[in-house]
């Protein structure tokens, strides 16, 4: 596939990452205080996630360095850690609408399973990963590099684990440079639609699994969909067409690549860190973990997935997963099956909110 990629930030090395900070920001006393004034302000324990719009959340001093990680992550590495957020005296819940008030500033939030749900508890539910329904999230299983179903994850940090629990990150571009480097014949593989699982979640009209390639580009921009897990699972859908000895061949030297010391850059994330990943530039995975005896001090992050309002026009090809592919409409996350009146009510005050499209057109 001959195509012209621009230079981007976003193909940065492990070393690279350690060397230039700028992916870093932190929140001083000032713009704390301001967050937790405003979670005062707007907590109201008879309101549903839904019945919150962006003006409840007036974020003061932290909004500029809020802002700055935001863009960072969409223009700049494809990642980045904000440090500080406010923890000590917040229970769980209060620090989760925390993170979903910061949401409303930087995006449309996304549906993130069979449930339709907006924000996900990240911790060990006792579930399985590697089953045909399986998902890391609710698991204490080291994961694999995986892209999620959206354009922005924000992970916020509550709880670290006993032990274990690292994350790791690798620039899918510089990966993919690499790739065209060692591998150029199974490289052009990579951009040939493979079917990956919907882990039962599929809404119902949707199909178990979806053709998808790997690579993509569009406008000069690379974009890249992986996880080893998912096309593993839509293999033993009935249906799924076989993947070759040469297509696994290239996935296989594909996967190793984004593992090797040189490209996967680790980071601990400690309680009141807010880790920021560009999904399509960017690949993360976690470490296993063991978990504290102590339910209270349980590893425990929250996820939110984002439609940003300064989002890239996607390649054609991630419309099946998307469902629109223009600048600034609402898409990603995986649906679910109660997509509901009051979740479409709060997609479209939301996009109203940050002018955002619901559908491409």
């Amino acid at each position: 596939m001959a195509f012209q990629l621009n230079d981007t930030p976003a193909a940065w090395t492990a070393a690279e990452l350690d060397a230039d900070r700028r992916w870093l920001f932190t929140l001083d006393e000032r713009a704390r205080c301001d967050l937790v004034a405003a979670l005062t302000r707007a907590l109201d324990r008879d309101k549903s996630h839904f019945d919150y719009c962006r003006d409840d959340f007036d974020l003061g001093s932290a909004y500029p360095v809020l802002a700055a990680a935001f863009a960072e992550m969409q223009r700049g590495r494809g990642v980045a850690l904000v440090r500080g957020l406010p923890r000590e005296g917040l229970d769980e819940k209060d620090f989760e609408m925390l993170t979903w008030g910061i949401g409303l500033h930087f995006g449309v939030g996304r549906p993130q399973g069979k449930q339709s749900h907006y924000i996900s508890a990240v911790r060990d539910a006792g579930n399985a990963y590697r089953t045909g329904t399986g998902r890391g999230y609710n698991s204490n299983a080291e994961l694999d590099f995986h892209t999620d179903s959206t354009d922005v994850v924000a992970l916020s940090c509550y709880n670290k684990a006993a032990e274990g629990g690292m994350s790791i990150t690798t620039s899918s571009v510089a990966a993919y440079q690499a790739m065209r480097r060692e591998h150029p014949n199974l490289a052009e593989l990579l951009h040939e639609p493979i079917h990956f699982s919907r882990q039962g979640e599929q809404a119902p009209d949707e199909a178990a699994s979806y053709p998808h390639p790997v690579f993509d580009a569009v406008d000069g921009r690379l974009f890249s969909k992986w996880n080893r897990n998912r096309v593993t699972s839509a293999q033993k859908i009935e249906g799924v067409p076989q993947l070759s000895k040469k297509q696994w061949d290239a996935l296989e030297a594909f996967d190793a690549l984004v593992r090797r010391a040189d490209l996967a850059h680790s980071m601990w994330l400690q309680p009141g860190d807010l880790q920021i990943i560009n999904s399509h530039v960017t690949l993360h995975s976690r470490t296993d973990f063991r978990d504290h005896d102590d339910p209270a001090q349980k590893r425990l992050l929250f996820r939110l997935w984002l439609a940003p309002a300064a989002g890239d026009r996607l390649p054609e090809s991630w419309r099946v997963l998307y469902k629109a592919v223009a600048p600034g409409t609402v898409r990603g996350g995986i649906i679910g099956q109660q997509h509901d009146a009051a979740r479409k009510a709060f997609e479209a005050r939301q996009a109203a909110a940050l002018g955002m499209r619901l559908h491409d057109g």
